[in-house]
């Protein structure tokens, strides 16, 4: 394996995040079909979603558990394994109950093999230009939205739901487990010839406990969580919010494809950023333009003011997701990485499935999201005071020890 090897790495972790997200979130393409189809509620059938969100988040930790003993490949090989079949019994599914269990758990437990696991993988393959190659894996997640969801539209309307979501069961298979054979471990991770480990050069000499309650990591999953409670309501809610504005139906729906393609140009942007400018600043500035743009939502009501914010919005959000797992990298290392990015994605999911759930909440109480928006953006700018208190990076100071 030569240096350029670890580019591999990176296409394959793109196409896995955008196959298993994108197969996962498609479920709102589903919704309608298949309760027309079932006679199942749709609140039944969207619940399979917020399923999703808190066994990601579990999942996610003991995935990332797995891959600091065994290496990348036999996780995401347990986890196409697991999208494909659950899928696939998914969609012959004759009960609600076990739709959400093979959609709702099974989908996002194999969802979540994917994510902390290719991403610490990425970080391990690289020195340089890492900020940049992780934002290129996660940028799977933007693709899924242009690429599976529009799939699955042209499958339902050409067959049915049922035999849509099969042939996505069977594509996740045909995508996911030739791309498994690309799965690497780095040079440098690989034992040597004699059969000890390799060395880690940047290991901080922490166990697990001693991370997880390091001020390193109390930052870091603190603003991961705020960061995604402030912008997981605003997005979920956004259509309605701009029709509530007045915006036409199928004009609203494109202002949710704006960010999601403006949210790929932010991932490089900010990638490119973190790695001239380092982490913390980029991550501290783009949070805080989360927390503003949020807030400027409030002041707009015509469909092109809506896009210019979109695309705002989209980048920023897309953008600094990735650079939560670079600083758990250069905090870390790589001998516990799998599990501090497994555990930071836990508390990140559970910020997720906050927002949908409370922009509901208030919405049925006050017939308004004004609320959500301005509870949004003061989470979002107390998510960038609280990435201010991150410590010094490792390379510029020795990691404190709990």
């Amino acid at each position: 394996m030569n240096h350029s090897y670890r580019w591999v790495i990176v296409a394959a972790g793109a196409l896995m995040t955008c196959v298993a997200l994108g197969a996962m979130f498609s479920l709102a393409i589903f919704l309608e079909p298949m309760s027309l189809d079932t006679n199942w509620s749709r609140t039944g059938i969207s619940s399979a979603m917020t399923l999703n969100f808190l066994v990601m988040g579990l999942g996610g930790f003991a995935w990332g558990a797995i891959y600091d003993r065994v290496g990348a490949r036999p996780v995401v090989l347990a986890g196409a394994v697991l999208l494909g079949l659950s899928l696939v019994v998914a969609s012959r599914a004759t009960s609600l109950l076990v739709f959400q269990l093979s959609y709702g758990v099974i989908v996002g437990l194999a969802a979540s093999a994917f994510f902390a696991p290719m991403i610490a993988l990425t970080t391990a393959w690289f020195d340089t230009n890492r900020s940049l190659a992780v934002s290129l894996v996660s940028a799977g997640m933007g693709v899924a939205p242009m690429t599976i969801s529009p799939f699955a539209r042209w499958l339902i309307t050409a067959y049915d739901w049922r035999t849509a979501m099969f042939d996505i069961g069977v594509m996740a298979w045909v995508l996911l487990l030739p791309a498994v054979l690309l799965v690497r471990q780095p040079p440098a991770a690989v034992a040597a010839s004699d059969g000890t480990p390799a060395p880690v050069t940047d290991d901080p000499g922490m166990s697990v406990g001693q991370a997880l309650r390091s001020p390193q990591f109390i930052v870091l999953g603190l603003t991961f969580f705020a960061c995604c409670a402030a912008h997981s309501g605003p997005i979920f809610h956004m259509v309605s919010y701009a029709m509530s504005c007045g915006v036409a139906p199928m004009a609203a729906v494109t202002i949710y494809s704006v960010e999601g393609l403006a949210g790929l140009g932010g991932r490089v942007l900010y990638g490119v950023l973190g790695d001239r400018l380092g982490v913390k600043p980029v991550l501290v500035a783009g949070l805080a333009i989360q927390g503003l743009v949020i807030a400027a939502y409030l002041t707009v009501g015509q469909i092109e003011q809506f896009y210019l914010l979109a695309v705002i919005f989209g980048a920023t959000y897309g953008g600094v997701m990735p650079l939560y797992a670079v600083l758990a990298r250069e905090y870390f290392g790589l001998r516990i990485i799998g599990t501090v990015l497994g555990a930071a994605t836990m508390l990140s999911s559970l910020g997720m499935s906050l927002g949908p759930l409370a922009g509901g909440m208030i919405y049925d109480a006050t017939a308004s999201y004004r609320w959500l928006f301005i509870g949004s953006a003061l989470i979002g700018l107390g998510a960038a005071g609280i990435a201010i208190a991150f410590p010094p990076q490792p390379s510029r100071q020795k990691l404190q020890m709990a």
